[in-house]
């Protein structure tokens, strides 16, 4: 059960996020996100979920390794960030959680009564449309929030003539 959504309510707005995942796809996800929170006057939250299971070597090893990926994730988000604020002028809100992509989503959704939608975008990999399309397909990742999954064919421009 997921708490009661706040951004509708006065002082708040409607934010939508975007997972951060290196794949090419993310950025079609980002983009919508970013067009439809500009659009509906809303936020955007980009998330990057380091994976847990990276860590898993002696302890002054783990902390190198640990702040290494910490300093990728903060690159890759700042580089996204820079996109959104040229290209559709809004500021977005930046997370970085260690740990499942699935339960990290729900925690900044319980976290954050502001998050109403989740987009995503899918693949074109023969291996399929990626790990968090197919959990959301599949059910394995149920979200208490709507999920929008946009197919791997559209160009930003179809995307904005959507939004």
């Amino acid at each position: 059960m997921v708490s009661k959504r706040l951004s509708r309510l006065e002082g708040h707005r409607r934010k939508f996020m975007a997972v951060i995942d290196g794949t090419p796809e993310c950025q079609r996800a980002v983009h919508y996100a970013g067009r439809r929170a500009k659009n509906s006057n809303g936020g955007l939250v980009l998330l990057y979920v380091i994976p847990d299971g990276d860590f898993q070597q002696w302890l002054g090893v783990e902390e190198i390794m640990r702040a290494e990926a910490r300093e990728e994730a903060e690159a890759t988000v700042a580089k996204i960030a820079q996109i959104v604020r040229e290209t559709i002028g809004i500021e977005p809100e930046i997370v970085i959680r260690e740990g499942s992509a699935a339960e990290q989503i729900n925690a900044v959704i319980e976290e954050d009564r502001d998050v109403a939608i989740l987009v995503l975008a899918a693949g074109s990999a023969k291996e399929g449309p990626g790990p968090l399309v197919s959990s959301v397909a599949g059910r394995a990742a149920a979200f208490p929030i709507p999920v929008t999954v946009l197919p791997d064919t559209l160009t930003n421009e179809e995307i904005d003539a959507l939004c």
